[in-house]
């Protein structure tokens, strides 16, 4: 990522025409939201720039400071915009506190998007000199032509044999888009079918009607006649060990609604509940496992797995001891073991994913299913979860209530 001079960016500070950079007096009132606003405008770079753009807290409308002062809180705040999934794709930026003009300012160096348009809350931000704007459908268009088919992530990559029949219309319009888009966007939309679905990246563009990898995942009729992988292996084995008995099992497939909401129909039919009606003056119900934990585990491993030169599915292995849940893939980008589920460290192997996943509410925020799930398993009881990792997996075992927290299972 490009970082500015100090030089250079008081010249931005100077400059108060500038379409590529915005002041902030500090964080209060409705701030934060036309703040995201110009990340999100940054982010689309319509003009085409291809430049980072600025956005400076502490800082006068004439470009003087203000001397708001630069906490951790604040950083943090600004940080947590980039991943608490209101800006999406999301968006690549660093938040840092510099001294310019001899005070402290908060500084957010957004890049241009990869793959435009980039919403906020459903509508799509732009500059428009050194202003903000709602995009037009031209403006949509524009950013639609501009998307780098070279740099596209895997999760957008066009599945020839596929068309776009195979796409399910009636979930794009009757639950994908009223959950994407502002209810006003919506009203007065006059694009096309195909333009809508070329802005959601469910199709390579308006004109190349052939469904990405992305589409077929989230709206497709059978998205495992194209991705034979994309499904959620169970078996529920009585014992401890692979080749004990299989009591029941499943290949949970369907696009991703359709298969999160089968799973999670599997698990509640799987977990034991224990009431106890002794040890006060109301019954007190327990579970083996809590259904949230296992949850957040599973829809990681659809998000983060690896779709791309591979046939296998995510694993649910349920013992009688433990479970086990499998992700195809290592881990990606910047997450090592160490750090998997700490504060901040989050990448994304399927971003365009990520985000439909977001905008279902499959996921309510990025970067925190791992840490909900350690919280859930301590609440209930239970150990730690254990992960492991290689090159081309990434496993979790949740182990039951009153069970020993080994690897030696």
């Amino acid at each position: 990522m490009e970082r500015l001079s100090n030089c250079q960016l008081t010249a931005m500070l100077d400059d108060i025409e500038s379409d590529t950079s915005e002041r902030k007096r500090s964080m209060k009132g409705e701030t934060p939201d036309t703040a995201r606003q110009a990340i999100c405008a940054f982010a689309n770079d319509l003009p085409g720039y291809n430049k980072p753009g600025i956005l400076f807290v502490g800082v006068n409308d004439d470009g003087t400071p203000s001397n708001e002062p630069i906490t951790d809180v604040l950083l943090r705040n600004l940080a947590d915009m980039k991943t608490d999934g209101r800006i999406l794709p999301l968006p690549v930026m660093f938040v840092e506190k510099r001294v310019l003009k001899g005070a402290e300012m908060a500084v957010v160096t957004v890049m241009p998007s990869d793959m435009p348009p980039v919403k906020y809350n459903g509508r799509i931000w732009i500059r428009t000199g050194p202003r903000r704007a709602i995009a037009n459908e031209q403006d949509e268009r524009i950013l639609n032509e501009r998307r780098r088919h070279k740099n596209l992530p895997f999760d957008l990559y066009p599945v020839p044999s596929a068309t776009i029949v195979d796409l399910s219309r009636a979930l794009f319009e009757d639950e994908y888009l009223p959950a994407a888009f502002a209810p006003e966007i919506l009203e007065e939309n006059n694009r096309t079918y195909e333009e809508r679905l070329a802005s959601c990246r469910m199709i390579v563009s308006p004109d190349d009607t052939t469904p990405t990898v992305h589409g077929l995942l989230a709206i497709g009729k059978n998205p495992q006649e194209y991705l034979p992988g994309a499904y959620i292996q169970f078996l529920r084995l009585d014992g401890t060990q692979l080749a004990d008995e299989v009591i029941d099992e499943a290949m949970i497939c369907g696009s991703l609604v359709n298969m999160m909401t089968r799973v999670d129909h599997v698990l509640s039919a799987h977990n034991r509940r224990a009431f106890d009606i002794t040890s006060g003056p109301t019954h007190k119900i327990t579970e083996t496992y809590p259904i949230s934990a296992i949850q957040q585990i599973v829809y990681n491993a659809v998000m983060h797995r690896s779709y791309e030169h591979t046939n296998a599915p995510v694993h649910l292995y349920w013992y009688d001891d433990r479970i086990e849940i499998i992700s195809p893939g290592g881990l990606y980008g910047n997450v090592t073991l160490d750090k998997l589920g700490k504060p901040g460290v989050v990448d994304y192997r399927n971003p365009n994913l990520a985000a439909t996943m977001k905008t279902y509410g499959i996921v309510q925020r990025f970067g925190r299913g791992i840490t909900i799930a350690r919280g859930e398993m301590k609440k209930n009881g239970n150990p730690e979860p254990e992960f492991a990792a290689d090159h081309s997996i990434v496993s979790c075992i949740l182990r039951g209530r009153n069970s020993r927290n080994s690897r030696n299972s």
